[in-house]
């Protein structure tokens, strides 16, 4: 039976509103910075580690904005809205550049099934949103409401 990998990303936004964004090494997309969580991690803990990791800035979880399935890679991605702490700006062996983008900038920067992940957070709504991608487009829900 095949698996899932679970992944943990954090939205960190500014009390300005810019949002925390890297360029990937690896394949040069801008992101929320985020990667894989560990086995014996919390989320929470888990999305902490990996922005610091990749920019140099330490945060503080606020909450659940929204769980994604990439359905051709068969990860699931919890991504967490967060607010900076301290730190100071710099890249990693797993990020070239770090920006601050205005929410504007958002859907010019990073690739749709990103940016959803970004707007999504940015949204008054505090429910958690849920979608699946195909790991470039959102794809359309069955469920009937």
């Amino acid at each position: 039976m095949p698996l899932h990998s679970v992944s943990v990303a954090g939205v960190v936004v500014r009390d300005d509103g810019r949002v925390l964004a890297i360029r990937r090494a690896d394949n040069g997309t801008w992101e929320p910075p985020g990667g894989v969580l560990e086995l014996d991690e919390r989320p929470e803990d888990g999305a902490v580690r990996e922005v610091l990791e990749e920019t140099g800035i330490r945060v503080s979880v606020e909450r659940l904005t929204g769980v994604y399935k990439n359905m051709s890679r068969n990860i699931v991605a919890l991504v967490f809205r967060c607010r900076p702490v301290d730190g100071v700006e710099r890249t990693s062996a797993e990020s070239t550049a770090v920006e601050w983008l205005a929410p504007d900038e958002v859907e010019k920067w990073m690739g749709e099934v990103y940016a959803v992940r970004v707007l999504d957070a940015l949204a008054s709504d505090t429910t958690p949103q849920v979608r699946a991608h195909d790991g470039r487009h959102l794809l359309e829900s069955d469920v009937s409401s």
